[in-house]
Formats: structure tokens, sequence, C-alpha cells
């Protein structure tokens, strides 16, 4: 009885090991099975494809995140973009911008940060919205808005088959963000606050004259002169600049420019004709033509 029992026993122990290996072997290849689906990807082009755009305004540095939906024979504003609701201007995660320093955008101050850009079009202008959460592009809380403001929306004759965003309209500090699908653009400005960081610069260099370098004179002459600053202060920076490196025709052409400004005719003539000498030994006629410009418009000066 003892021994029927232990069979028993021992068959029972064996039939659920077995059961139990079979279990692991058939999870394993399971597994298995997953994983290779998993690494099997044939790798097809994406409908919209995703874009990095980065651009240094002024002194800050901006990057825009989007993708890139096409037309592909639809109608879009007024058809699959609805005129008067959200749009996350773009495809799958809501377009994002990201700006390195703070900057200003319709008048009001956006701080360093990355936000989300969505927008309300219409027919002739459309709402641009920063938004403060970053998520997929369909979720859109109003609560998270950082601002809202209206531009301008322009019909051109080209069109832009696929969604493109894009910056022109340069300045020292500012540019223009555009907008572009189909046939229609839409701009907004955005400026940075490059006077303050430069100025900054200029006056931590030049309490400490003896360790400025060539270059940092001739870039602070060079900014007074942009800005309109005080330029007898320019025209010292400068000068000390053209000691430092006498056959740097760049430099004369600058102090050249400055005379003019200060109206000393006579001594901006003097200074671009030196200019033209060093600028041909260096082989650059670029600035021989540069300072043979500025002659003519200083004798006409002269001769009034």
């Amino acid at each position: 009885m003892f021994v029927a029992k232990l069979i028993i026993l021992k068959s029972t122990h064996r039939f659920f090991t077995m059961k139990r290996i079979t279990l692991l072997i058939t999870l394993f290849c399971l597994g298995g099975l997953f994983q290779a689906k998993a690494q099997l990807n044939i790798g097809l082009p994406a409908p919209s494809p995703q874009a990095t755009l980065q651009q240094k305004v002024g002194l800050t540095d901006i990057t825009v995140s989007y993708s890139r939906p096409g037309i592909k024979g639809r109608k879009i504003f007024g058809g699959i973009i609805s005129y008067g609701r959200i749009w996350r201007t773009g495809a799958n995660m809501a377009t994002t911008i990201a700006f390195g320093d703070k900057v200003s955008i319709a008048g009001k101050e956006v701080p360093k940060g990355k936000y989300s850009l969505y927008t309300i079009p219409g027919k002739k202008e459309w709402t641009i919205i920063l938004n403060k959460g970053i998520a997929w592009g369909t979720v859109y809380q109003e609560k998270n808005d950082l601002m809202r403001f209206k531009v301008a929306a322009t019909q051109t004759k080209h069109t832009f088959e696929s969604f493109t965003i894009d910056f022109s309209n340069f300045a020292p500090n500012a540019a223009h963000l555009n907008l572009m699908w189909e046939n229609t653009v839409v701009s907004f400005k955005i400026t940075s606050d490059v006077d303050a960081k430069v100025m900054a610069s200029i006056n931590r260099y030049m309490q400490n004259p003896e360790r400025a370098l060539t270059s940092l004179y001739f870039e602070s002459a060079t900014y007074y002169y942009n800005t309109n600053r005080d330029l007898d202060k320019a025209l010292g920076w400068v000068n000390k600049a053209v000691t430092l490196a006498p056959s740097a025709y760049w430099i004369a052409h600058l102090k050249a420019k400055i005379q003019g400004k200060l109206k000393d005719y006579k001594g901006a003539i003097a200074t671009a004709k030196t200019s033209i000498v060093k600028a041909n030994k260096a082989g650059n006629p670029d600035y021989v033509r540069l300072n043979q410009k500025l002659i003519s418009q200083w004798e006409k000066q002269l001769n009034k």
C-alpha cells in the first residue's frame, strides 16, 4: 500500500514537473517570437517628417521642433484645417519653440524656456498661442496659455506643398518667424535683448583696458558705431585697435566710417586711403571698393 502511494506521488510530481517545463518552453518561445517581431521593422518614411530648426536671433538661441505634413491634393485651410479652431501647427506632437534666453514677442516678455506653439487659423488673421504644456498635439489646455496675439495672414501665389517654419528679416536683435503652408504665410517678430548683454560685456572688459585685446577694442567701437552711441569713445577704441594691429585694413576702414559719422570728412578720407593701401597689400579688392565708395560720398560733402 505504501509503495503504491509512493509510486502515485512520484508520477504526480513527474507530471507537474513536465507540465512546468512545457510551460516554460512555451513562454520562452513566445518571448522569442515577440522579440523577433519587435525587431522586424521595415522603416517606412513618416507621412509627416519631423524637423528641427535652430537659429540664433541676436544673441539668443531658438529651437523649433515640428512635424511637416503635406498638402497631398487636399484643401488645407478651410478644409482639413478648420478656420476658427485650435491647430497644433503641424502634425503629431505639438510644435515646440524653445528660447535660450528671454525674448519679446508682440510687445510682451517671454521668459527663457520651451513652449508649445498652437494657432487658430483664420481667413485674414491668425491667433498665435504660446502654451506651457508639452504634449501630443491634440492635447491642448487653455489654462496653460502663456500668451495669445493676432497676426495677419497673407496669401501668396507660391504653393508650399509641405508645412514649413522658417526665419527671415534678420536684424541685429530680431527676426521674423514664418509659418507657411498651401498659399498662406503668417509671420511674427521675435526680439532678443542684445543691447543689455553687449553693453555689459563692453563695460566689463573696458574696466580693465590693459587686458583688452585688439578684437575687443574693434568690436566695442563697431557696436558703438552701429548703435549711434558715444562716437568719440568709439574713435578712441578704434585708435587703440589700429595701434595694436597696424596692418588691419578692416580696422582702418571702421575708423574712417567713425570719422565720417563725426563729420570729420578730411580725416575720414585720409584714413580710407590708408585702408585702401593696406587692403591692396593684403589682396582684398572688396575693401578697396568699400573705401572708394565712402571717399566719393565724403568728397561730395566737402564740396557742398
